[in-house]
């Protein structure tokens, strides 16, 4: 693949001369054409959408509606208005928590996650259980490789009624097969919600395919802006759903005793909606598609793989998870001996290299691992062959650095 790197305009400032940007799991940067996108419709189009009757805000309210579009094409979902637009994949998670378990589930049922959960996909069940009297049931993975045994699916049964699944752990970079975990949820009669933020900037994704129920992300991961995410969800499951935001634009008609909702998706997107953040992530979503999805995923595979063969090399440095980088994601989390994560972040910064340090917002799975902080390198389609061997060099003197 080319070097995409000078898409970027982040990277030509001279205080970033030499950045390697290895924290692309947290948030990725942004090309110019999404800076162009959001620059152009906030000089030439921004107005208050959907209600407006002038040539100003009917042009905000078709930028709004062919950025739906476009997610809905980007995800392989059937018709635009199964995407609903939210701030990020934590808010679409909450949505379906608050609107459709707290409407479903019921005392004695069970909610099935697994221990790799971001916490944005375990707060929100946990709040469920605690509100309906159901069950938390934790799905364990193999501490070398990362997956779920499965065996452990056996957990899914006839009282579960809600699988709550991560893509791609942000943590492990593991890839958890979807539709397959999908057809054993249907096929005890639960609806699975699948936590997409790490996945959907990685590798091609369809949610029909999958057969998802919801399917939820953050814009900022795929270099969108930040602030603006997406839930997909099945048509017929939001029609039953009440609403989980109540003000403007979601309704229909309000009188004094009662108000009716407005159609889908407009039901679940109350006040003034972030029309430039959509317009956005919609134009990051089809200049990641001119690039090919399928590219992307093998490039980062190939680089986390090249990465991982290189840190093996060095005395010191322990790989968490899998040691195949290619089924990683792009995703390398370790340690290394004697020094705290939080130092090695602080070391590497000294040389122009961001990474990540911490928990990584995934504790249960940090406690079950017994490994509660690790550092974190993760890998995105603009960094290079190159990147990785500065990485790795500057890796190696670490511990020399620290004292050792």
């Amino acid at each position: 693949m080319k070097n995409y790197k000078d898409d970027f305009p982040i990277f030509a400032e001279p205080k970033n001369k030499g950045l390697i940007y290895f924290d692309n799991a947290a948030t990725a940067q942004r090309p110019q054409k999404v800076l162009d996108a959001l620059e152009s419709f906030y000089k030439s189009d921004n107005a208050n959408p959907l209600r407006g009757l002038y040539g100003l805000s009917v042009r905000a309210t078709e930028a709004y509606q062919k950025a739906r579009a476009v997610i809905a094409r980007f995800v392989g979902a059937a018709q635009a208005e199964e995407i609903i637009f939210t701030r990020n994949a934590s808010e679409s998670l909450n949505l379906v928590a608050y609107s459709y378990a707290l409407a479903n589930l019921k005392a004695g049922d069970e909610i099935v996650i697994s221990v790799m959960e971001h916490h944005s996909n375990i707060l929100p069940w946990q709040m469920a259980a605690q509100k309906t009297g159901a069950k938390l049931v934790w799905l364990e993975c193999d501490k070398e490789t990362g997956e779920i045994p499965q065996a452990e699916y056996n957990k899914i049964n006839a009282k579960t009624k809600i699988v709550a699944i991560t893509h791609v752990s942000n943590v492990l970079g593991t890839t958890n097969p979807v539709k397959q975990i999908a057809a054993l949820a249907h096929q005890n009669g639960a609806v699975i919600v699948v936590d997409g933020a790490q996945a959907l900037p990685h590798i091609p994704v369809n949610v029909q395919d999958l057969d998802a129920d919801f399917y939820a992300f953050s814009g900022h991961k795929f270099c969108a802006p930040t602030g603006i995410g997406g839930l997909y969800a099945k048509r017929e499951l939001l029609e039953k759903m009440p609403p989980f935001l109540r003000g403007g634009e979601m309704i229909e008609y309000v009188t004094r005793e009662g108000a009716t909702w407005a159609p889908v998706p407009e039901k679940f997107e109350a006040g003034t909606v972030n029309v430039g953040g959509a317009v956005g992530m919609a134009a990051a979503a089809e200049y990641l598609q001119q690039i090919g999805m399928e590219n992307i995923a093998a490039h980062d595979d190939e680089l986390a793989a090249l990465l991982v063969q290189k840190m093996s090399q060095i005395p010191h440095v322990n790989i968490v998870g899998s040691k195949d980088g290619s089924k990683r994601c792009g995703i390398v989390t370790f340690t290394i001996d004697g020094v705290h994560p939080h130092d090695i972040s602080s070391i590497l910064d000294s040389e122009k290299i961001a990474i990540r340090a911490g928990h990584h917002c995934a504790q249960p799975l940090g406690q079950y691992l017994q490994v509660p902080a690790t550092a974190r390198a993760s890998l995105y389609f603009y960094n290079t062959a190159d990147e990785v061997d500065r990485f790795c060099a500057a890796l190696a003197k670490v511990r020399g650095w620290s004292g050792y």
